[in-house]
C-alpha cells in the first residue's frame, strides 16, 4: 500500500528563509510504507520538528528585541519584553509534548524504546529519505539552541548592568513606586532568562550544557 503526505512535513527549508513562506503550496510525495518506514509518522516527527523550530526562532527574536530596547535605556517596555519571552516559553513547552509524543511512535515503529533521542533515531532510520531530512533538523535544532545560549547571556549582562533603584529622590513617593516597579520588573526579567535553556530539547538533541 502506497500512503501519500505533503511535503510540507519533511522539506527543507534554505536557510534564512522563512518556515511559513515555504510552507504554502507544498505538492504531494508518495514513499512505500513497508518494512517499518512508516511514513505518515515520521513525517508527523518532521512536522512537530518544524514547529519547535519555529518557536525556538521567536524566542531568538524576542530575546534580540529585548537587548535593543535594554541598551537604548527603554525600560519602561521591560515588562511588556518579558510578557513576550514568557508566552513563547509557554508554546514552546507545547510543541515539545508535541514532538515527544511523535517521536515516540516512530521510535516504536522502528523497533526502538520511546526514550531515543534525535541522534538515536537518525542512526536507525531505514533506508528512505528520513536519514537526511532528520539530520537537518538536528543541525538546525543545535544551532538555535546555540544562539539562544548566547542571546540569554547577552541579556542577562545587560539587565544586570543597569543601574538599581535607590533612594526615592525629589520625586517622594511617586519616585520610590517607579523604583520599585523598575526593581521588579529587572528581577522577573533575569528569572525568565533562566527558563530559556531548554535542557529537555538538549538532552533530545544529544547536547551537553554547562
Amino acid at each position: 500500500m502506497v500512503e501519500t503526505y505533503h511535503l510540507i512535513h519533511i522539506l527543507r527549508v534554505p536557510s534564512g528563509k522563512s518556515l511559513a513562506k515555504n510552507a504554502v503550496a507544498a505538492p504531494e510525495l508518495s514513499f512505500g510504507g513497508g518494512n517499518g518506514m512508516g511514513p505518515m509518522s515520521a513525517s508527523d516527527l518532521s512536522a512537530a520538528l518544524w514547529q519547535e523550530r519555529r518557536q525556538l526562532e521567536l524566542l531568538l527574536f524576542r530575546l534580540e528585541t529585548q537587548r535593543l530596547h535594554v541598551e537604548a535605556g527603554n525600560l519602561e517596555w521591560l515588562s511588556f519584553m518579558t510578557a513576550e519571552v514568557e508566552t513563547v516559553l509557554d508554546r514552546l513547552r507545547f510543541e515539545a509534548l508535541a514532538r515527544s509524543v511523535e517521536s515516540a511512535a516512530v521510535a516504536a515503529q522502528w523497533g526502538l524504546p520511546a526514550t531515543t533521542n534525535l541522534v538515536e533515531l537518525i542512526s536507525a532510520a531505514p533506508a528512505g529519505p528520513w536519514h537526511e531530512i532528520l539530520r537537518e533538523h538536528l543541525d538546525a535544532l543545535r544551532g538555535l539552541l546555540a544562539r539562544l545560549g548566547e542571546a540569554a547571556r547577552v541579556n542577562e549582562e545587560a539587565l544586570q548592568t543597569l543601574p538599581m533603584p535607590g533612594r526615592p529622590g525629589p520625586a517622594g513617593a511617586a519616585g520610590l513606586l517607579d523604583q520599585l516597579t523598575t526593581a521588579g520588573n529587572l528581577e522577573r526579567s533575569l528569572a525568565v532568562l533562566g527558563r530559556t535553556s531548554q535542557p529537555l530539547l538538549a538532552q533530545y538533541l544529544g547536547v551537553e550544557q554547562d
